[in-house]
This record gives C-alpha cells, structure tokens and sequence, in this order.
C-alpha cells in the first residue's frame, strides 16, 4: 500500500468508463484505462495501447457483472493478442442503482462505480505489488521538460508518443502513466533526445 493509502498494483487496471476511473482512482495507485463503453472497438490508438500494456506489464480487466461487461470483457479479449496476460477481477452481482443516474441499468445491477469501497479492495488486494515497478518521471519533470503547461506542450507530446510507440492522443497525465509503466527512464530520456 502507498503512503496515501491507495493500493499500488502490478499492473493497469481497464475498467468501462470514466466514472469507473473515478471510482478506483481514490483506491488504487496505478493507471487506470477507461474503455469508455463499446467505442473502444473503434479507437485504433487505444486497443494498440491495450495490446501493448497486455503483454509488457499485463492487465486486470474489471467490468460491472451485467450482460453488456460480459460482452465487453470477451470481445476485448478476442482483439488482444494470444500471449496477453490478463487477469479478470469480478465484481459481485449486486441488485441497485448508482445514485448518479435516474434509473436502474438493464439487468438491474450496480456497476462497478456502485460497489462498496471494502469490497473493491478485497477485490484488487491480491494484485497489490511492494515491488510495482513505477516510473520515476514526475510531474514537475514532465512539466519541466515541456510535455506539459507549455507553449507548445501538445506538440511535444504528440512526437514523445511517436518516439515511443505511444497513442498521440493519449492526455498529458495518461502519457506520463504510459511513460513510466511502459516505457521507463531509459526510454524517455532516448526519445526526449531523439525529438530535440
């Protein structure tokens, strides 16, 4: 576990959307990638990055327990390579509804963004690593360098991701978590060199 409390895993976590990602990021210390529903069947950029993340560092694949996360969870497995590590966290069939929305969802479950903190730990807690190798690039480096804040930033990002095999539309936060879980220093100081 982290100083601030969060668990720090071995690798990323993808989850259905954003409201998801907000959930588990006041639990967990590690990237967090948002599928943002079924349009990931259509996002070249993040399914490159999914099958990249799925073989480099591996991923835990956590969908809400209704039939579209079902469906969700086996066609994406179908589009990631044959030697992807993937390790599946199910999330118990709970009846209810988020309070964010007016209604009930199709099959009447909640979703992962309604699970009980407890539960989503004792979930996510075997998959806590002492020993997770985390990037060492900060975000004041980040910004020092000009990948972020900056004229220019945007640019900047978009020939760092290039250099590194990266989506270019990944955010500055989400490049930064792919630089240093994916990447490392080596890598980032090699292409920060190679874009000038």
């Amino acid at each position: 576990m982290s100083a601030n409390g969060r668990l720090r895993l071995r690798c990323p976590i993808v989850v259905e959307g954003k409201y998801d990602k907000i959930r588990l990021a006041n639990l967990v210390e590690t990237p967090i990638i948002a599928l943002n529903g079924f349009a990931v069947f259509k996002d070249k950029e993040k399914l490159s990055l999914l099958r990249r993340a799925s073989c480099d560092r591996g991923l835990l694949l956590l969908t809400d327990s209704d039939r579209a996360g079902q469906f969700l969870r086996g066609r994406l497995k179908g589009l990631l390579p044959p030697d992807a590590k993937i390790r599946n966290v199910y999330i118990p069939a709970v009846a209810g509804k988020e309070p964010r929305k007016r209604k009930r969802s199709a099959d009447g479950l909640l979703g992962v963004e309604g699970i009980d903190d407890g539960i989503l730990r004792a979930l996510l807690a075997p998959f806590e690593a002492t020993d997770a190798v985390v990037g060492d690039v900060s975000r004041e480096e980040w910004y020092a360098d000009g990948f972020s804040g900056g004229q220019n930033s945007a640019e900047k990002r978009k020939r760092l991701a290039e250099a590194l095999g990266l989506p270019a539309t990944l955010t500055s936060g989400g490049l930064l978590e792919a630089v240093n879980w994916l990447c490392g220093r080596d890598a980032y100081e090699d292409a920060k060199r190679r874009i000038g």
